[in-house]
């Protein structure tokens, strides 16, 4: 059985091998950090890490390409942390095992982390080659770029001299992209005091799991289930049914990722349990027709008795909270008018906790009309305030406009066509890219983003299509190759 030591180019994988092994969950990036600087020391590349965290790093041209423009290589250095239930792993601590299953590379019961990884190990492939022709060279590995692109909007002007970025970061080989959304995330919170369960009801956990969750941008179209939405539905109707009464709620941990798992614990008085139960396989087999075209077999609803807990959530702020769950605006809300294929406007319910007199509700919110996005975050922040929330909105950062006339994406669409016999596309795409934020600090930025093929990242489903990555590296060598004089 063939393993990632097995796979070519060698020049890629084996920098990516490398970068399993350095856990690099976003918000824990000292190793990697670490990594990357020794690994610069070693390779004979200059390289610093910023105040911001970022790594830079530069390499002089090849000689005879002096007069090339100065590109910059961008790639973000952390990575989604996602699991599968009851699988043993720590992200901050544990390296990423992998699997070949075929023509793809897959992690064991966790994300991959070739989102970034890849565009990393791209970018150490470049910098460490000796036979590559190519101009002067510049690489920015972002910090943080998960959980709110804090690497990015912490560059600082000067830091750079680039005139042309490479955005190593997205998911279609044959694609171009030279746009993207912007977004902004909104955090609702309250506080609450509890109130002590009735000493004669029993407790309930209902459990939501399996789900194929995904990318809360580039799969925010593909109708997947949100798992905060499901339990809205159930809780509710728990309440409305059976009695019930929430002690605590916990769906979804990243902002950028289709909650896959949601637990909640409910009360009801001990006579109403026949009944709760045939609603929760009521709302099974419910959700399973609703979802047959859409979900995977992996797909659980179940329900357990579990310890009566001290204390649950007052009446009147229970039924705010799950009310405004159940209402707030999920997915999808419009497509680009003049190019219908694409999204414009999203939201996703990423991340509820309920317990212990607080309550958080994480959405992120994406679009490529500002005017749109302000709408949709303020329509949020609107059902939240009537439920009594406090409404912050944070990270919010503009989309990336498409240049339509840039002159390096004509060159890559022309080389592309020339190399493999057939056009590549050029889209713009409602994931958030960083391009936008490095544009604004660096105006007059010549910009492209491009990549392998990857498959459900966000998810441990996540999967890199081996066979596109040859046919990535060599378009990015040839791409470095025919970069235009100044």
């Amino acid at each position: 059985m063939k393993t990632i030591k097995d796979l070519t180019p060698r020049e890629i994988w084996s920098n990516f091998e490398a970068l399993t092994q350095v856990p690099r969950p976003s918000g824990h990036l000292q190793k990697i950090q670490s990594f990357l600087l020794k690994w610069a020391k070693k390779a004979d590349v200059e390289a610093f890490q910023d105040e911001a965290g970022n790594i830079i790093m530069k390499k002089p041209a090849t000689p005879g390409y002096e007069n090339k423009q100065t590109v910059i290589l961008q790639a973000h250095m952390d990575m989604v942390p996602q699991k599968l239930e009851g699988h043993h792993h720590i992200f901050h601590e544990h390296a990423i095992k992998t699997v070949v299953d075929g023509d793809w590379l897959k992690a064991v019961g966790t994300t991959l982390g070739a989102d970034d990884g890849i565009g990393v190990a791209s970018i150490m492939a470049v910098m460490e080659a000796k036979d590559l022709k190519h101009g002067p060279l510049e690489a920015l590995i972002t910090a943080d770029e998960e959980t709110g692109m804090y690497g990015a909007f912490g560059l600082q002007p000067g830091e750079l001299s680039g005139t042309i970025l490479l955005n190593l970061d997205t998911e279609d080989e044959g694609e171009l992209i030279i746009g993207c959304a912007g977004g902004v995330d909104v955090t609702a919170s309250l506080e609450y005091k509890e109130v002590p369960c009735d000493k004669e009801d029993i407790a309930m956990k209902i459990v939501i799991r399996g789900l194929l969750g995904g990318h809360s941008g580039l799969e925010i179209n593909q109708n997947r289930a949100n798992a905060n939405k499901m339990m809205a539905r159930i809780v509710r109707a728990a309440i409305s049914d059976d009695a019930a009464r929430l002690a605590s709620w916990h769906g979804g941990n990243m902002r950028n990722a289709i909650p896959r798992e949601c637990t909640a614990v409910v009360t009801i008085p001990a006579d109403n349990k026949e009944d709760f139960i045939d609603l929760i396989h009521y709302c099974k087999k419910m959700f399973v027709d609703e979802l047959k075209d859409v979900e995977t077999d992996g797909f659980e609803l179940f329900v357990e008795e579990v310890k009566l807990p001290s204390n649950q959530v007052p009446v009147e702020i229970q039924d705010n909270l799950v009310n405004v769950i159940y209402a707030s605006q999920n997915g999808v809300m419009r497509n680009i008018p003049t190019i219908p294929t694409i999204v414009e406007t999203s939201s996703n319910l990423a991340i509820v906790d309920i317990e212990e007199g607080k309550a958080t509700i994480d959405v992120l919110v994406r679009s490529s009309s500002e005017s749109m996005k302000e709408y949709l975050a303020t329509s949020l922040e609107c059902g939240f305030s009537m439920a009594g929330m406090k409404v912050m909105m944070s990270g919010s950062y503009s989309g990336w406009e498409p240049n339509t006339s840039s002159p390096i994406v004509k060159a890559m669409t022309q080389s592309y066509e020339k190399q493999f016999g057939t056009p590549c596309k050029v889209q713009v795409v409602h994931a958030g890219l960083e391009c936008g934020i490095i544009g604004a600090t660096m105006p007059g930025l010549d910009m492209v983003s491009f990549g392998p093929t990857l498959r459900s990242p966000h998810t441990p489903q996540e999967r890199c299509y081996i066979p596109s990555v040859t046919k990535y590296w060599d378009f990015l060598k040839a791409t470095l190759e025919q970069i235009p004089e100044k």
